[in-house]
């Protein structure tokens, strides 16, 4: 067997099943190994940004790695930004990057690059392939690296030679070391807190806010009368009638530190003190008020489910019932198109156990308080703030779980960025409805220029505007062979959102605003 065949069936049996691939000349051999391993899909994407953030929202949603194959360094260039957005969420993922066969790059080919000074920023782990006889022994360890807590990306180098080469080997992956537990003076501490009578809270990190940690949380909030907090820019939220209350820090810095002005105390579960996400003048960077005592119960790598656990022993919460979010629905408005009214049909319509993509901060920021009391659902965002992930990351949820209807919020300016993911879900018949925010604008950027206390003039809003043309987006999505409508009041949005929803293939709905 050669490097790419022992690569494919090690990846495999590693449980790495899918891999979301925009390959070139020196990945050909990967490619053609894919007829002799039918247990990996492979899922075709037109730009390596999309590989990146699909891999991303299915490893958010699957809990386990997919891979990605890129050709060379300019490949993996273009993957970056939605690589970046991936580190950020602390998710598992395995990149493949092919390389130059090794007695070729002496020649400084113009595809030649240093791949693993582009890899490294955003890799736990990096190696470059030596040998066929190497890559199943490597890929192993990568799948091994990814899978550690608290997630990450491991990055194997394949130069063309490694792969086309005969004696590549099958290597079985070495079981995944159970993450630490902070030391018991640690628990200790925090249970010190929870018991002082002080406005405390408590913010949740990746992976802590959905299953059993979820439900811990809640009983520690509920036996403590601490609030649970969770990032902005959250990985994942289960959330919705029945399930723990927690609140999302606010993006906008006036409105969080509003947020969080009582809080005198702040436990830190795995996740960051909040912080703003840019510098503002006369505004502070961090967001707790500043005599806050923040102590940190549990940090990335460690078992935050277990802390958790531990916590809620030591306070005897263990039977405590949690504060739940009580079932609730909006009325379903009528009329001309608002925000509000947007926001109030999703809420109103929003199907149990979706998954909701959320990349649209302006157009999109009254969703959550819309749909706190819908039935049960994910709810996705952006973890890094490198803009282009709603689309590709909606499809990589979509291949991680079939049986679910999944639901993206886009904003048109950031939606160009990956909008070749509409092929992919198209390609991959996959179950997404995606709301396109059309209003014409980089609106944050708008919001960005009022915070900063500039005072702009014609020619510099002009830099905001994205009409003069304007996109059409049925025009694009139908050119990618997916259905789409443009919607004129509410009534034919809900129409749409009930006929996208329940109709098991990708669609776009566009909303002029």
């Amino acid at each position: 067997m050669n490097g790419a065949e022992s690569l494919i069936r090690t990846l495999t049996g590693g449980g790495v099943d899918v891999c979301f691939m925009n390959p070139g000349t020196s990945e050909i051999h990967f490619v053609a190994a894919l007829d002799s391993v039918p247990q990996m899909r492979g899922v075709p994407c037109l730009f390596e940004g999309v590989a990146a953030g699909a891999a991303d929202g299915y490893a958010r949603m699957s809990g386990k790695p997919a891979s990605t194959l890129f050709h060379l360094g300019p490949g993996l260039s273009n993957a970056l930004a939605n690589l970046h957005n991936a580190c950020r969420a602390e998710v598992p993922l395995v990149n493949i990057v092919g390389d130059h066969a090794t007695y070729h790059r002496r020649y400084d080919a113009p595809l030649t690059a240093d791949i693993e000074a582009l890899a490294r920023p955003y890799s736990k782990w990096l190696r470059s392939a030596a040998s066929a006889g190497d890559v199943g022994r490597d890929c192993a360890e990568a799948i091994a690296a990814a899978r550690t807590a608290p997630g990450r990306i491991a990055t194997l180098i394949l130069p063309a030679d490694t792969a086309w080469s005969e004696g590549g080997q099958v290597v079985p992956v070495a079981a995944t070391p159970a993450p630490p537990l902070p030391q018991t003076a640690t628990i200790e501490r925090a249970a010190t807190l929870l018991r002082n009578g002080m406005r405390t809270a408590i913010l949740l990190g990746p992976h802590l806010i959905e299953g059993e940690a979820l439900a811990t949380a809640g009983r520690i909030a509920a036996a403590s009368g601490a609030t649970l907090l969770a990032p902005f820019n959250l990985t994942r939220m289960t959330r919705g009638a029945g399930l723990p209350v927690v609140e999302r820090v606010a993006y906008v810095v006036d409105q969080a530190l509003e947020q969080l002005r009582g809080f005198g105390q702040l436990i830190l579960v795995g996740a960051p003190a909040p912080v703003a996400f840019f510098a503002y003048p006369s505004k502070p960077g961090l967001l707790m008020p500043e005599r806050c005592d923040i102590h940190t119960l549990s940090r990335p790598g460690e078992d935050g489910a277990g802390a958790l656990a531990a916590l809620a022993e030591v306070l005897q919460a263990q039977t405590t019932q949690p504060v739940l979010q009580r079932a609730a629905r909006p009325a379903l408005p009528e009329g001309d198109i608002t925000i509000a009214g947007l926001a109030a049909t999703v809420g109103a319509l929003l199907p149990e156990r979706a998954i909701v993509v959320d990349e649209s901060i302006t157009s999109g920021r009254g969703m959550m308080a819309a749909t706190k009391g819908a039935p049960p659902h994910d709810w996705l965002v952006n973890t890094g703030g490198s803009i282009g992930i709603g689309l590709p990351m909606a499809v990589g949820a979509a291949v991680a779980c079939p049986d679910r209807p999944v639901l993206c919020l886009e904003a048109d300016g950031s939606g160009m960025y990956t909008l070749q993911a509409l092929w992919t879900a198209a390609r991959e018949s996959l179950n997404i409805t995606t709301i396109i925010f059309a209003n014409r604008a980089y609106a944050i950027l708008k919001g960005e220029l009022a915070a900063l206390g500039a005072n702009p003039g014609r020619r510099a809003l002009d830099m905001l505007e994205i009409g003069r043309p304007d996109l059409d987006w049925v025009a694009l999505a139908n050119g990618m062979g997916v259905r789409a409508r443009r919607v004129a009041t509410l009534g034919d949005f809900a129409d749409a959102l009930r006929r996208g929803l329940a109709g098991g293939e990708p669609n776009v709905i566009e909303v002029p605003l």
